[in-house]
C-alpha cells in the first residue's frame, strides 16, 4: 500500500515541481495555468525528440540518461527530503529539454510540438528561445 502511494505521489510531485521551476524561469512570467496546461505537450514533445534521427545522436543521449536517472531508485537528492527531493529532478529536466531543444534543428521543435501555436510560444518563452523560425 505504501509503495503503490509513493508511485503515485512521486511523480505528481516532480510534475508539481517541475511547473513551478517551468514558471518562474519564463522571462516573461507565462502563467502558472498556461504551463499546466502544456505539460502533456512538453512530455510528448520530448520523446518525439528523443526518437528524432535529424537530431544528433550526442543531443539526444541526455534525454535517455535523464529518464534512466529519474526511473532509478538512486537520487543526488533523496526524494523524501522535502521540496528539494523533487525539485533537483525538476531543475535536471528543464536544463535537459533547454539542451535538447536548443540543438535541435530550428524546424524540429515545432515538427514535434503537439500543441497549439500559442502554447509552442509560450514554451518558447519559458525556455528562453528565440523567435520562430520564418
Amino acid at each position: 500500500m505504501r509503495t503503490g502511494l509513493a508511485l503515485l505521489c512521486g511523480p505528481v510531485a516532480v510534475w508539481i515541481v517541475l511547473l513551478v521551476v517551468l514558471w518562474r524561469r519564463s522571462r516573461d512570467r507565462v502563467g502558472l495555468t498556461v504551463v499546466m496546461r502544456m505539460l502533456p505537450d512538453v512530455l510528448r514533445l520530448v520523446g518525439g525528440l528523443a526518437r528524432d534521427r535529424t537530431i544528433s545522436r550526442s543531443a539526444r543521449w541526455p534525454v535517455w540518461f535523464l529518464i534512466a536517472y529519474l526511473a532509478s531508485p538512486i537520487d543526488v537528492v533523496p526524494d523524501f527530503v522535502p521540496v528539494i527531493g523533487y525539485a533537483d529532478d525538476a531543475l535536471l529536466v528543464s536544463l535537459v529539454l533547454q539542451r535538447l531543444v536548443r540543438r535541435a534543428p530550428p524546424d524540429a521543435l515545432a515538427r514535434h510540438w503537439p500543441g497549439s501555436a500559442e502554447g509552442l510560444d509560450a514554451l518558447r518563452r519559458v525556455l528562453r528561445l528565440t523567435s520562430a523560425p520564418r
